[in-house]
């Protein structure tokens, strides 16, 4: 058996890597055990020509479709909207696109203003200076005086619009709506030795210039020279308990296959929304039969997604194509509720370039916009470098069907039970869809588009997990308090984005790495009381 450590974080993704960064400073004992490992730049689809073959296959959002030995296997049949993820150091940031947004305050609270969901046991004004730190940390570009938002200043200057950006504007301003450049963890200077974009467009299959802020070149080398030890190729399988009721470690499988026992003093989930119920149900006991902290009965409840409505249009005029950061600006115009809409919450609308030249020919082939025969050169030509559009990332709310369980029969490399996703989509997010479809193909009419198509909901659109451990003041109804503690396990906490309460109409990044740094505080204020 290995030593006890005072805090052991199981995940080394936007959360893990924040509390440990935070946490460092105690001087405690820390571990963080990590499934899959250190990502590598030079092994990037960013590096070759290669690129857009290899985000279909070993560099998938889809662990399904990766189907590396460092994922795990996921049940989503039944689901709609299918899981991406990245297992491995920095976790989701390794592949996501960089789009930086904070929740609005009104975000926190949804039942007071709206009758929905429930509120938050926090504010916007408690996450506030967690959320400039962060972005501190993180190196955010952007532009400030949003209108969307209370005051803040981001570190950089924003994303270039790029001839996208610039007609995509134009035809909101046309019609009176709200646009501003993105908030972006993608560094638009050099910023604290990381180099600023070039603008190679590859995002979302790793940057290997270094200008995202993923964690494993942010948080980690800052928490690794602090002392915080990073174990990876190591997953846990389930979250000991002790006759006093409280956790006592984890047993987890190392690269060799070996079963071992981490003991601690504190254990911190930061697995995402899938991966920290799953070892949570899966982490079962005489004291906890239904999984550990678990006596509400809400491990797995409320699994919140974004759906995405995808609207893209072809332009007679050369676009930026592939070049550049995925997104340039966003609008909120439709962000808060208005019931004429036909349904309550909102939406942003991410702004977005083109495809690169083989996702041109094959989407282009696969709707009948890339003929074969004569024409088949000259079509390719209208299509590549000629299409933008835009994203609307759709405000998903709580329901309690909406599952993440284990799976009878689906067991990963090492024989543990792979999540099971059970999800509809509600009939409020169908006429938010149909809504913003809609306006959407306005926007880009305005701005000069032809041939407007879209897609709802976007089937691998499940990139961000929510909601799975969700904080709250009523033990019955919540999984942990208000700063992350478990109601039932005094010394389990968890960080990622199964804290959620309701998922906003953003992406949740920037708000999971506040909460994280927001929680490390907690610990930190109240270390000589903390499992009172």
């Amino acid at each position: 058996m290995l030593d006890k450590v005072d805090v052991l974080i199981i995940g080394a993704g936007a959360s893990g890597a924040a509390v440990a960064y935070s946490l460092a400073e105690t001087k405690m004992r820390i571990v963080c055990l990590e499934q899959g490992d250190w990502p590598k730049s030079s092994e990037f689809p960013s590096t070759g020509r290669d690129w857009e073959a290899r985000q279909m296959g070993d560099f998938d959002v889809s662990p399904n479709r990766r189907g590396r030995v460092l994922d795990y296997p996921i049940s989503e049949e039944n689901s709609p909207i299918k899981i991406a993820n990245y297992n491995g150091v920095g976790g989701g940031t390794v592949l996501y696109a960089g789009h930086y947004p904070r929740f609005h305050p009104s975000d926190f609270r949804v039942k007071s203003l709206d009758g929905v969901g429930d509120d938050w046991p926090i504010d916007y004004k408690t996450l506030e200076p967690y959320y400039a730190e962060n972005d501190r940390h993180t190196g955010v570009s952007g532009l400030a005086g949003d209108p969307a938002y209370p005051p803040k200043q981001p570190m950089m200057p924003p994303l270039p619009l790029g001839t996208s950006g610039a007609v995509l504007g134009r035809g909101l301003n046309k019609l009176g709506y709200h646009w501003w450049p993105s908030d972006s963890a993608i560094a638009t200077q050099d910023y604290e030795g990381r180099a600023k974009c070039i603008n190679l467009g590859h995002c979302t299959s790793g940057c290997a210039q270094g200008a995202k802020a993923s964690t494993d070149i942010t948080y980690w080398p800052e928490a690794i020279r602090a002392g915080v030890e990073l174990r990876t190729l190591c997953r846990v399988r389930e979250i000991t308990v002790g006759p006093d009721g409280m956790a006592s470690g984890a047993i987890y499988y190392d690269g060799r296959g070996r079963e071992i026992f981490q003991p601690a003093e504190v254990v911190i989930m930061a697995c995402n929304g899938v991966g920290t119920p799953r070892i949570m149900l899966n982490s079962k006991s005489e004291r906890f039969p239904n999984g550990i902290a678990n006596s509400s009965g809400q491990v797995g409840k409320n699994l919140m997604f974004h759906p995405y409505a995808r609207i893209f249009g072809y332009f007679d005029q050369d676009m930026d194509g592939h070049r550049g950061p995925n997104d340039c600006i966003w609008s909120q115009e439709f962000y808060e509720t208005d019931r004429e809409r036909g349904f309550v919450r909102g939406w942003t609308y991410e702004f977005t370039r083109g495809q690169g030249p083989v996702m041109a020919a094959v989407q282009g082939a696969g709707t009948g916009r890339l003929p074969w025969g004569s024409d088949h050169h000259a079509a390719y030509r209208r299509l590549f470098r000629h299409r933008a559009g835009m994203v609307a990332i759709c405000e998903d709310l709580p329901e309690e069907h909406n599952t993440v369980t284990l799976d009878p029969v689906l067991k990963d490399a090492h024989g543990i039970p792979a999540p099971k996703i059970d999800y509809t989509l509600s009939e409020n997010s169908r006429r938010m869809l149909d809504f913003a479809v809609e306006r959407g193909t306005e926007i880009l009419k305005a701005a000069g588009a032809h041939d407007v198509g879209f897609e709802k909901p976007l089937r691998g659109g499940g990139w961000h997990l929510m909601g799975t451990a969700r904080m709250g003041k009523d033990p019955a109804r919540s999984v942990v308090n208000e700063w992350g503690r478990s109601h039932d396990v005094k010394n389990l906490f968890v960080v990622d984005g199964s804290l959620f309460v309701t998922s906003a109409g953003v992406n949740p990044t920037c708000t999971i790495q506040a909460l994280a740094l927001y929680v490390a505080d907690n610990i930190k204020k109240r270390l000589a009381t903390l499992f009172d």
